[in-house]
């Protein structure tokens, strides 16, 4: 069991990170601790880019580029995989064509009109959030980062639950599908979010209400766009992922921009 964890760690780290972190082993039993593992992977990622914001912010930058740095960090961190994912995913859904078609068009290496404009849109709704609530202060704009970034994580954990197909027999995509059990998904779900309520909770009663509520209406986002990927697709496939990762990033941080 402790090697299945630490293998289930690498696995995490080193499919959803650029850090120097190689996975020794590429099993079913490795994928489905690697997902469960997940939000520490976008717990990381959260904390790096929450600390490039801030310390930007603290040296006098304002609150934009603050934002623009914690917006970028993940994206550096990822190798742009999970924007990648999401435009790839944007055009084939965009395209109106059957699956097979679709997923051909997903497969391909450039980006075409629908891809441009969610991109583009997605990166200034995260940016237009952070920026608002940088202007808060460091902290809120800080804890906006990591909260939208294991929100994103804690996304791809569900999808990766038992009764959700891959749309390809290869691929990251079909490594993951259907390995975490549903009891275990829902149970990191509540898990997550009630680490992100406690986490709000240095703003108060209504920040620690503010937070957890921003992961569940994260994940009810990314449920809506898997539900209706697979039923265009027949399945998950890695672009799908990455699809997921940012709109319920974007979905989180949309959530903790709302409200007084």
């Amino acid at each position: 069991m402790t090697s299945l964890n630490s293998h289930g760690l690498r696995f995490a780290f080193g499919t959803l990170t650029v850090l120097p972190v190689r996975v020794t082993r590429w099993d079913r039993a490795t994928a489905r601790a690697g997902m469960l593992r997940a939000p520490l992977a976008g717990l990381v990622v959260g904390l790096l880019a929450a600390a490039l914001g801030s310390l930007l912010l603290l040296l006098g930058s304002g609150p934009l580029l603050a934002a623009v740095a914690s917006v970028a960090a993940p994206a550096a961190l990822t190798r742009g995989l999970h924007l990648d994912g999401l435009a790839d995913t944007a055009d084939g859904l965009g395209s109106g064509k059957p699956a097979g078609d679709a997923l051909r068009i997903m497969k391909q290496s450039d980006i075409g009109p629908f891809g441009v404009i969610t991109l583009l849109l997605v990166l200034l709704a995260q940016v237009a959030v952070l920026f608002e609530l940088y202007g808060e202060g460091w902290a809120h704009g800080a804890l906006g980062a990591v909260v939208a970034a294991v929100a994103a994580r804690l996304a791809l954990t569900l999808a990766s639950r038992q009764g959700v197909p891959a749309a390809r027999p290869e691929g990251l995509g079909a490594v993951v599908a259907a390995t975490v059990p549903v009891g275990r998904a829902v149970l990191a779900a509540v898990v997550t979010a009630g680490l992100c309520a406690a986490a709000g909770a240095v703003f108060g009663p209504y920040g620690a209400l503010h937070h957890g509520l921003a992961v569940l209406g994260a994940l009810a986002a990314a449920e809506l766009l898997l539900r209706h990927c697979v039923r265009r697709f027949g399945g998950v496939t890695g672009d799908v992922f990455g699809g997921l990762a940012e709109t319920a990033a974007t979905a989180a941080l949309v959530a903790l921009a709302l409200g007084p």
